[in-house]
């Protein structure tokens, strides 16, 4: 796993442009937008803006790991699986890499296919109205790498039109968990390994 600072090091992370969800506070990779903010994504819960006040140790079982996988899907494929809470991004030969990930709660969750629209290092959240309306004190805009900042260490936004993403977080303990509106949550040390793995444009399944 690449450590946070050599993982930002490695991008030559820089104050470039923006997608249309977010204003990034450091490197992205998608080519669109310039410096906005918009609605910002609606798969965060309402809390989930605040840090965690807790130690937090993953467990063995919440490891990434190598397995054998029998989908369809060619390799470069990510798929997730939202029952299991477990991402999977498809190797040749029959194998996968296994992550573990947060998923929707009940009524929040989705299927369907999608692709990487852009991939942001740190972005700044705007949160949409939906959550503000459920939490009234969070500010219009956290910044890129603050510790509040639910984005975590980078953003994948994903085709569609739902404003979903595959993101890190500030909130380690809930990976594995059925806990956002939508969105496709994960530690920061693995999304840091599956950006590296991935480009714009990569195939995204997602199932219940």
């Amino acid at each position: 796993m690449q450590s946070r600072r050599k993982f930002l090091i490695t991008l030559g992370v820089a104050p470039l442009s923006a997608c249309n969800t977010v204003r990034n506070g450091g490197a992205t990779f998608a080519g669109v937008g310039a410096n906005g903010v918009a609605s910002g994504y609606v798969g965060f819960a309402s809390d989930e803006w605040q840090p965690s006040a807790r130690a937090f140790r993953r467990r063995p079982e919440l490891a990434p790991e190598t397995v054998s996988y029998g989908g369809d899907e060619p390799p470069g494929t990510i798929v997730i699986a939202t029952s299991e809470r477990r991402l999977y991004l498809v190797l040749s030969g029959g194998a996968a890499i296994r992550y573990p990930v947060g998923v929707g709660r009940a009524g929040k969750q989705w299927q369907g296919r999608a692709e990487i629209e852009s991939k942001q290092v740190e972005p700044a959240w705007s949160p949409p109205d939906e959550i503000k309306r459920d939490n009234p004190r969070l500010p219009d805009v956290i910044p890129g790498g603050a510790p509040n900042n639910p984005m975590g260490l980078a953003a994948m936004t994903l085709s569609g039109g739902e404003q979903y993403a595959i993101h890190g977080t500030n909130r380690p303990e809930s990976i594995g968990k059925f806990v956002s509106y939508g969105c496709i949550r994960m530690f920061n040390d693995d999304i840091g390994d599956l950006f590296g793995r991935v480009r714009v444009g990569t195939p995204v399944v997602v199932r219940l």
